[in-house]
């Protein structure tokens, strides 16, 4: 019997994670692991306390066809990143591995294109994560150094 390896056992977790998501475009789940440790978790839904898009049973995105990656301001939902750093303690996210993965909500397909918003890739940033594996397959992953984002600023340059 052949053993998971690291990345993809963490990554099964954070898809089973994922499940607890209440978008109904995207399903995504997220857990911050140090030395071989589950620091925390996070999926992506709205604040607590707040109604999401699952109970309304619609998505303001949706009925706006605006495309995936765009106007997040109009999104009920936390991303699973985010949630994952808010329920964690710095110090303990410090030099840390996220494991990202996601699900299509309406096919369940695994979305190939998993990787942090530029929004989330701040938060990563400021948390201190030291690496990102964002499942891109069903075996298969991509590992991002965070560093890379931030000598690579890609944020939007508004100089006059």
């Amino acid at each position: 019997m052949e053993r998971t390896d690291k990345a993809n056992y963490y990554l099964d977790i954070a898809e089973t994670v994922a499940e607890r998501s209440t978008c109904l475009r995207r399903h995504y789940g997220a857990i911050i692991v140090r030395d071989d440790e589950i620091i925390s978790t996070g999926y992506n839904g709205a604040p607590r306390g707040r109604k999401n898009c699952a109970d309304l049973g619609h998505c303001l995105r949706d009925e706006l066809n605006i495309p995936s990656g765009e106007r997040y301001e109009l999104c009920r939902s936390v991303h699973a990143e985010q949630n994952a750093i808010i329920s964690a303690a710095r110090r303990d996210s410090l030099g840390a591995t996220l494991y990202l993965a996601g699900r299509n909500a309406k096919t369940g397909e695994l979305l190939s294109d998993t990787s942090p918003c530029s929004m989330c890739r701040r938060f990563i940033i400021n948390a201190g994560i030291r690496k990102v594996v964002c499942r891109v397959a069903a075996d298969k992953y991509e590992t991002i150094d965070v560093r890379d984002w931030v000598f690579n600023d890609e944020s939007i340059d508004l100089k006059p």
